[in-house]
């Protein structure tokens, strides 16, 4: 299949590691199954789901297909060999595709609880100052990649201008980068859920040649995607709830990571055969709250 020999994605602050045989009973059985045995273990879900921790639902109608946090760790680490699939609240795939097909795709869904952001900001983004300030940190951030021996990244520009719904508290946006020096383009496509004390986020993974799809799809998931009462934006209560250290601008052109220099180490994206969307970010959120909380320490 192409997919599980053609997505890697790493985090560079560890080693890149591949899924191995440990000796045990269980991971021999699990390396020995076939793709269509592997299908069959996931469980998947439709209708009303409450995803960990509580703050979020989904919708799932009948195009679509949910997979729990444990699943989502098993397919991301087994399936598509990233080291570290652990953090999610699970993930979504196309009714009719799963994560061994050729053309699967799906939305691996996080939160990020770096308390309430702002949106005070929105009408006054200069997208396109805000897309030169992040070429130029994606350039510096290409530096230390090639020093760690991975192949260069840069940031070509918008592949979808950033959208933000004030009523909804929703946003989406695209970025088209390119790694390597061989031409070829990758598509990253975000997806943030604004709510009372963080981000619902949804993480696309496709095919470049998907992406007419994936746009369309995700218009959809977007819409059924929601947080719990007493979690929404508009729950928002400032004498008690944290607020976010960042606004808009930010969250859409990762500054505060940037800044840091550190960026281009927390994911390293390597692709063989074909080109991947992808819908950022596992470890973003993570690392957020660490600098959030070193710089409130400080």
């Amino acid at each position: 299949m192409k997919l599980l020999s053609g997505l890697s994605i790493f985090i560079m602050l560890m080693m890149p590691c591949a899924y191995a045989d440990t000796g045990t009973d269980t991971d021999a059985q699990e390396e020995s199954i076939t793709a269509a045995e592997f299908e069959a273990s996931l469980n998947y879900q439709q209708g009303v789901i409450n995803l960990p921790g509580g703050k979020a639902t989904l919708q799932v109608p009948e195009g679509f297909r949910y997979i729990d946090s444990d699943d989502t760790q098993r397919v991301l680490e087994q399936a598509w060999g990233n080291p570290d699939g652990t953090g999610t609240l699970g993930m979504l795939f196309p009714a009719k595709l799963g994560p061994t097909d050729d053309n699967s795709w799906g939305v691996v869904i996080t939160y990020q609880d770096d308390g309430h952001i702002s949106d005070e900001d929105a009408d006054s983004i200069d997208y396109a100052d805000l897309l030169e300030n992040m070429q130029a940190e994606t350039a510096e951030d290409s530096k230390e990649r090639v020093e760690a021996g991975y192949e260069p990244i840069s940031l070509v520009g918008w592949a979808e201008m950033p959208s933000y719904d004030p009523v909804t508290k929703k946003m989406y946006w695209a970025k088209e980068l390119m790694f390597g020096e061989e031409g070829e383009s990758t598509l990253n496509y975000n997806v943030r859920v604004l709510g009372r004390e963080g981000v619902l986020v949804l993480n696309a993974v496709a095919g470049t040649d998907q992406l007419p799809t994936v746009k369309e799809s995700m218009q959809d998931v977007i819409s059924f995607s929601n947080f719990t009462e007493g979690n929404r934006y508009a729950d928002y209560d400032p004498d008690t709830d944290n607020v976010a250290a960042y606004g808009l601008a930010a969250l859409v052109g990762g500054t505060m990571a940037a800044k840091t220099g550190l960026l281009a180490k927390l994911i390293a994206l390597l692709v063989m055969g074909k080109k991947f969307i992808i819908l950022f970010v596992i470890a973003i959120g993570v690392f957020l709250k660490k600098m959030l909380s070193r710089k409130k320490a400080e």
